[in-house]
């Protein structure tokens, strides 16, 4: 049964929890147009300093999943303002830093907190919002999950060149002060405690295959195929995770349960959110690179020339969440991917040295217009289709890829736009820095462009779950009692 649980303020605990998601997933890209300041700062190479972001990202995969057994032990208060804490502390650590280890530190720990605040945001929601009303709220969600990556160089870049780099952490953390004052105060227990066996083999093995298979991928940055550093990994976290599935079917009581991936509409949904990801923190290293060293802006106009295609996702979202309770998914997701190649198309075809600045500006609108449209349809429609009991197991499951997505996603597009560069100077071995540079990030625009041509393949076969079963969820939304 699918109930809504009636809380006091259900509008500020959403509120609450997307705050702390959009801090936790604006430091995802934060540093990314401060890696050359820090690279300088550090004396360290760029190989060194994308483990800033990469770090980040394989701490928020690897530990993901465990929130789904997190969620069955500690209270909803516990988890949200224990990830606050956390993250304040990391980003006080990362501000203070008086070496590059010690920056990266404050880095896994801000990961840390995050990872506690986004499984149960995506829960929460799902638990205190009744079904036809899911799809402004999730629109709003939709609205953090792909805005809160894609503005982080843009407002970096601005805080980077009105302050310093460690203002970026600062200012984040005077925010996670005033947010965990607030979550003391307004926050409600929803979950259900049932502190079922913790299996520590389940952990080890989702631990070295999700932190296998993307520090291979990071890897591929700076090393051939050929290194076992890079095969020999990638080896051992698939191996790691065929045993962490195997384990997790054959257990009365799994750490995730891989059985929501029996819902069809959910592992399609599941897969758009990863595709659209990829493209997102794909995007979100390679234009800032491409606009500070091709174009050779500065940091804070570099993050303005984004900021319109910002604009579209912070506009667009609300309306799209509003029209998906009538419309349903699939007109969204069908026209958003047409829209999403259209943009990647026109990337590839504009990207040079000497391209205009209106030309990104447009191309990066389209692209935004396209992934607002087929974001959170694609999550709202998957996660709908579950029962509740599966909603943290789900929301763990989709989660986890989604960070899986974003680390991959930043290491495929580093390798990819590497070997560009190096194709192009074998070419032109005449060529200006900014002309191999851009012609780098042209050629990786060629793989965002095939993960969108992907996602349009995909989005034809999403539908909205049976009517039986949305009238069967709505008539199940029936209050029952807080729990404190």
């Amino acid at each position: 049964m699918n109930k809504q649980l009636q809380v006091k303020n259900p509008k500020t605990m959403a509120f609450i929890l997307m705050l702390g998601a959009f801090l936790g997933l604006f430091g995802e890209t934060a540093l990314n147009m401060a890696l050359t300041n820090i690279m300088e700062e550090y004396s360290i190479t760029a190989g060194t300093a994308q483990w800033l972001t990469t770090g980040y990202l394989l701490v928020l995969a690897i530990l993901v999943p465990i929130t789904a057994l997190l969620m069955r032990w500690y209270t909803t208060r516990q988890l949200v303002i224990g990830g606050l804490v956390i993250s304040l502390f990391g980003g006080i650590l990362a501000a203070l830093s008086p070496t590059f280890m010690v920056l990266l530190l404050g880095r896994i720990i801000q990961a840390i907190g995050t990872v506690l605040i986004l499984p149960v945001m995506t829960t929460v929601l799902l638990i205190i919002f009744p079904v036809h009303k899911r799809g402004t709220v999730m629109g709003l969600m939709g609205l953090v999950i792909t805005l809160a990556p894609a503005l982080g160089p843009t407002l970096s870049g601005v805080i980077i060149s009105a302050l310093d780099w460690p203002y970026i952490f600062w200012i984040s953390s005077l925010l996670y002060v005033l947010l965990t004052l607030y979550a003391i105060a307004k926050i409600s227990n929803v979950s259900e405690i049932t502190k079922p066996k913790i299996d520590f083999a389940s952990i080890l093995f989702s631990t070295a295959g999700f932190g296998g298979l993307i520090f291979a991928l990071s890897t591929m940055a700076e090393e051939p195929f050929s290194s076992p550093k890079v095969w020999g990994t990638l080896l051992a976290g698939i191996l790691a995770l065929l045993l962490f599935s195997v384990r997790q079917m054959t257990m009365e009581q799994p750490m995730v349960n891989l059985r929501v991936f029996k819902y069809p509409m959910f592992t399609l949904g599941t897969l758009m959110m990863f595709l659209g990801i990829l493209v997102i923190l794909s995007t979100a290293i390679l234009l800032p690179l491409y606009l500070k060293s091709a174009l050779l802006f500065s940091a804070v106009v570099a993050g303005l020339i984004l900021l319109p295609g910002n604009a579209v996702n912070f506009i667009l979202s609300p309306i799209v969440g509003a029209l998906f309770d009538k419309w349903g998914p699939r007109v969204f997701v069908i026209t958003g991917s047409i829209i999403l190649v259209i943009g990647n198309i026109i990337f590839v075809n504009v990207l040079s040295s000497q391209t205009p600045v209106w030309q990104v500006i447009v191309a990066f609108m389209v692209l935004f217009f396209g992934l607002t449209m087929v974001m959170m349809p694609s999550q709202t429609n998957a996660l709908n289709q579950l029962p509740r009991q599966l909603y943290a197991d789900g929301s763990a499951a989709m989660n986890t890829l989604n960070q899986v997505a974003g680390a991959a996603g930043t290491a495929i597009a580093i390798t990819v736009f590497t070997s560009g560069q190096t194709s192009y100077l074998i070419d032109f071995p005449d060529a200006t820095q900014p002309e191999v540079l851009a012609a780098g990030v042209k050629y990786a625009f060629f793989f965002i462009t095939g993960i969108s041509v992907l996602a349009l393949l995909c989005s034809f076969f999403v539908k909205r779950p049976g009517k039986t079963q949305q009238k069967s969820q709505i008539i199940a939304n029936k209050t029952e009692p807080v729990r404190n």
